[in-house]
């Protein structure tokens, strides 16, 4: 068959890249209608040399039964005389194209929630932000798409309630449906504020920040004198600045394991897990005047945390993240899921950067990990209080 001639299953092909890379735009009642697919157009010479490919070429569009019309044209030659041909396939709306390749019910429940939306808040029909939640207005069943109005209602009403997120007296909302949903309800309540500020989720629905609990360990026993004989804690920050202590050192460990597993070290206390959260340790003012040091893992994000945390803690240093230490324990090396973005983190020393350079560059292998967890105690816990200056 002639290259330029098109059949059913090309033009399905097409239609279904036309709408992946459209459908929004199309809800936002972007785009010209209708829309006309070229099914191609053989020369004379090509029907004669190929008649029985053009037939069935010709045959497979005038089976065509929809969505969509096809469209022809008579063309007039000297050798074949007067034929009717296949031009186009004319489409007259997007719900046409949608249900051509099985799209078309999806395509519908989108389009009425859009205008259901639209009519209740019509600051959202402006710009193409709501049509950008098309799988939302697609995908969610009837109860979940209710919740989402009905939330919406409710914070609208209520800019600046204070309330906890588990006290939002909305009918029907679950609270761990709306933790696994903060980004759409962000997106379209900015939407509906024209809001193009940087305020998180609780910032922008009016909600109380749940308190940020940070766990720490006591290893040191006079410490643990001061506060009654506790060891592990796990408070609010700010409950946490007041604790009657001065450690003459502190290590922060990547790693939950990790803070448990160490032993006993004088003067020493162990904060746990913070993560990306580094910087809330800015708020502990008792942290703010000790010798501190970071341990974890061998990794990218774990020297990007580090990078957090030097913001906070200017002097902080790190320990067992050097190159002699990943080295050493090549046959305990995982792979690190998905490396971190950055390029460079430029609050690391030099020492820091080759290995991080290195890590991202994959010098040693790719994605190479050494987990903190992996390294044996007895020498962690000697590093740790050396570091510290404590042998």
């Amino acid at each position: 068959m002639p290259k330029k001639l098109l059949l059913p299953e090309d033009a399905r092909r097409f239609l279904a890249r036309r709408y992946a890379n459209q459908h929004q735009n199309w809800l936002a009642q972007e785009g010209a209608w209708p829309l006309t697919y070229s099914l191609g157009a053989p020369t004379e010479n090509q029907v004669a040399e190929d008649t029985r490919a053009v037939r069935a070429w010709v045959d497979a569009w005038v089976g065509w039964r929809g969505p969509g019309n096809v469209s022809w044209t008579e063309r007039r030659w000297a050798r074949l005389g007067q034929q009717l041909l296949p031009a186009g396939l004319v489409f007259s709306s997007p719900l046409e194209v949608a249900t051509v390749f099985g799209q078309g019910s999806r395509w519908q429940r989108a389009v009425e929630r859009y205008e259901h939306l639209a009519k209740r808040w019509p600051v959202l029909a402006s710009g193409s932000g709501l049509a950008r939640h098309f799988e939302v207005l697609a995908d969610y069943p009837a109860l979940d798409f209710q919740r989402l109005v009905s939330l919406l209602a409710w914070l609208e009403q209520n800019p600046a309630s204070g309330v906890y997120l588990r006290q939002l007296p909305v009918e029907g909302l679950d609270t761990k449906w709306l933790e696994t949903r903060t980004g759409v309800v962000t997106g379209l309540l900015r939407l509906l504020r024209d809001d193009t500020g940087t305020g998180d989720f609780y910032s922008l629905c009016g909600l109380r920040r749940p308190p940020y609990r940070v766990r720490i360990r006591l290893l040191c026993p006079e410490l643990r004198q001061a506060v009654g004989g506790l060891r592990d804690i796990e408070a609010p920050v700010d409950e946490l600045q007041s604790l009657p202590i001065q450690p003459a050192g502190v290590v922060i460990v990547e790693n939950l394991e990790t803070g448990i597993a160490l032993p006993d070290l004088v003067g020493v206390v162990a904060v746990m897990k913070l993560g990306n959260a580094v910087s809330v340790l800015d708020a502990l003012p008792w942290l703010q005047r000790t010798k501190a040091v970071y341990w974890g893992d061998i990794d990218t994000h774990g020297f990007a945390i580090l990078g957090r945390a030097r913001r906070v803690l200017p002097g902080l240093k790190s320990v067992l993240m050097d190159r002699e230490t990943l080295l050493a324990y090549r046959p305990l090396w995982v792979q690190e899921k998905a490396q971190h973005s950055s390029a460079e983190l430029p609050l690391l020393n030099d020492a820091e950067r080759v290995v991080y350079d290195g890590l991202r560059g994959h010098l040693w292998g790719p994605n190479v990990r050494l987990e903190q967890e992996r390294l044996p105690l007895v020498m962690a816990t000697r590093a740790v209080a050396d570091a510290l200056g404590l042998c």
